[in-house]
């Protein structure tokens, strides 16, 4: 089994995303001469405006916490990493791989989860709020850059990895409503919600959960939420620790947590990899358009490692993410976006000049939405900003 694996090495797979025979974009353009279309739909994310700001947006911690700390624009830049090194072992496209990895979080608010949620609520009466959906209405309507379109007009296997990368959106078994803003797209552009995304797509969201396990370790790590004895009972993480202790005993705390989190990636990683060529040996999908169509994703981790991606969310969600130090930041944050929202979304004239188009008045569904889009825009520094701006010095995180 390994032989077989090391042998493909380098050599692009059938199931890989071809460029070459994209099923193109919305709005036709001719194509590059100098870039395949992957790598067009790549640098045009990496220049978009909404892309910047995630420098500026929290991963867990707020920006003015430390420097440190991953921010939503470090973290993209983790993911893009793991998924090209996962692609190019398994023969994939690593463009695509890597422009999905990069948009992945491109919709996602200030402060986080907290903020989402917080925008979630806002947004309950008005048909709701979804990161993922919100990602793609920047890449398709809000990013304003050329002058024949809306959006940044990338191609089918982007958006619909964007969208899909955590599995089909409708069909058997799918309780979940589709947010609107698919919705809607898809009815000019067919994003096939019922079946699975790309290879590559599917690389990205495993690489997004390597990623945030592995630097949560190390966030919480150096923010002293827990320490690195708390980690020994839990499976995976334990054993890599005490073979980091026995190998380097009298190393520094600083290098014995870059250790062991270099060493967590690497066999997760590596997890992915032989139990992603076990089933593609197993499935033998003959291209791209077989990947589609399976029962369950091709691309993941094995059941031994998926139980150990269990515990260490266990782990993390009370000794991280709802730790007293997050929690308060998170109550504020809530209270932040909430307050923004209701006041913009009754007195739309208070709005920048450049955000007060396409509304229905103070309290409308449109105006809902055009609030919602100029919130979940904004980093948490320019939040606080505008808080003050709006209600007044006072509010610190």
């Amino acid at each position: 089994m390994t032989a077989s694996l090391s042998d493909l090495r380098g050599i692009l797979a059938p199931i890989a995303a071809d460029p070459a025979r994209s099923r193109g974009r919305l709005h036709p353009e001719p194509e590059a001469e100098t870039r395949s279309a992957f790598e067009r739909d790549r640098d045009r994310i990496i220049h978009a405006s909404a892309f910047r700001r995630l420098k500026y947006k929290t991963q867990v911690f707020v920006y003015h916490e430390g420097d440190n700390y991953r921010t939503r624009l470090s973290h993209s830049l983790e993911v893009a990493q793991i998924a090209r090194s996962i692609s190019r072992f398994l023969g994939l496209n690593e463009d695509l791989a890597e422009t999905l990895a990069l948009a992945h979080d491109i919709g996602h608010t200030c402060f986080g989860h907290a903020g989402e949620d917080a925008l979630q609520d806002c947004m309950e009466p008005y048909n709701g709020f979804d990161h993922n959906a919100q990602a793609l209405r920047i890449l398709t309507k809000l990013e304003h850059r050329y002058p024949k379109f809306d959006g940044l007009n990338l191609t089918w296997e982007t958006l619909e990895g964007l969208v899909k990368h955590n599995g089909p959106l409708t069909g058997t078994g799918m309780a979940d409503a589709v947010p609107l803003a698919v919705l809607e797209y898809v009815a000019d552009h067919d994003l096939e919600l019922d079946r699975f995304a790309s290879a590559e797509a599917q690389v990205a969201a495993v690489a997004d959960d390597i990623a945030y396990n592995a630097h949560d370790i190390d966030d919480g790590l150096n923010a002293e939420l827990f320490t690195v004895r708390d980690l020994k009972n839990l499976p995976l993480v334990g054993p890599i620790v005490s073979d980091v202790e026995r190998d380097y005993p009298e190393l520094v705390v600083s290098r014995r947590v870059h250790e062991i989190v270099r060493r967590l990636i690497g066999a997760m990683v590596n997890d992915v990899i032989f139990e992603s060529g076990r089933r593609m040996l197993d499935k033998l999908p003959t291209d791209k358009e077989a990947v589609h169509g399976l029962d369950k994703a091709i691309v993941d981790f094995s059941g031994d490692m998926a139980q150990n991606d269990k515990a260490l969310k266990g782990f993390l969600f009370p000794n991280m993410y709802r730790h007293d130090r997050v929690t308060r930041m998170s109550d504020q944050a809530h209270k932040v976006v909430h307050d923004l929202f209701q006041l913009l979304h009754g007195e739309p004239d208070k709005l920048p000049a450049g955000w007060q188009g396409n509304m229905d008045g103070p309290g409308g569904l449109k105006t809902a939405r055009r609030v919602a889009d100029y919130i979940a825009g904004m980093t948490d520094r320019f939040a606080l900003v505008e808080h003050t701006r709006l209600f007044g010095p006072g509010l610190l995180l």
